[in-house]
């Protein structure tokens, strides 16, 4: 991610600590990490490339809940019980990702406390991720869910530009669909209802945010700190 990770949480000296118990995975796009009832045991980090986190209905539609960058730190781990992947984990562009088995991450955890107190609060937020996004998703709407994911994508990908905030990242409007559980018609004129009201515009296929307040106002915003309020 561009300045925003979900690692932000550790300390420089106890993300070190958890590099040094990784091995490195070469994965190719197109490719999947795990699918969902996989065992899980084991936590990724992006050293390169992105990984997007899915989950397909019973109907067989594919909905994005997260896309994970450079820097980030995901997986399922139940200390309790063997536990699976509720999730599919698929591999967006060619990527060098760090593997964390949790029998290494319990011995490390056991043996420095302070990093077990910064890894509660990285789940913490992991756990806050999710509530907000469904929160998003159930209280305000497809409208709603689409600002909110719109505010989420200035986050992660956004530059700003005087007024104006210049999305990087180029996502078709049936990703954007798949991201907020809509059909790509519905989000069509979504978009073009924002359009028409300049509250956002495009520029080379980029969307560009010229009235953020707007979006905050739909999805009645809480100002969540940019590690949570993220892709």
């Amino acid at each position: 991610m561009e300045g925003v990770h979900n690692t932000d949480c550790f300390s420089e000296e106890n993300l070190s600590k958890l590099k040094e118990i990784m091995y490195d995975h070469k994965v190719s796009a197109g490719s999947y990490l795990f699918w969902e009832g996989d065992s899980a045991d084991k936590l990724y980090f992006m050293n390169q490339g992105r990984v997007k986190i899915t989950k397909t209905s019973d109907e067989g539609k594919s909905f994005i809940l997260y896309m994970y960058g450079q820097g980030d730190l995901f997986g399922q781990l139940d200390p309790f019980q063997q536990s699976v992947h509720n999730f599919n984990a698929e591999v967006m562009e060619d990527s060098s990702i760090g593997i964390i088995q949790q029998r290494d991450l319990e011995t490390l955890l056991w043996q420095h406390g302070d990093l077990a107190i910064e890894f509660m609060k990285w789940m913490g937020l992991m756990h806050r991720m999710t509530q907000t996004k469904f929160r998003d998703l159930m209280m305000f709407g497809k409208p709603g869910a689409l600002c909110s994911t719109l505010i989420r994508l200035s986050n992660s990908y956004g530059v700003r530009q005087d007024n104006q905030i210049f999305i990087t990242k180029k996502l078709t409007n049936s990703e954007l669909a798949d991201m907020i559980g809509a059909t790509r018609e519905s989000v069509n004129r979504m978009l073009s209802d924002l359009k028409k009201l300049n509250v956002i515009s495009m520029e080379n296929n980029n969307i560009v945010i010229e009235n953020i307040d707007y979006l905050r106002n739909i999805c009645q915003c809480e100002n969540c700190p940019k590690d949570m309020c993220r892709i």
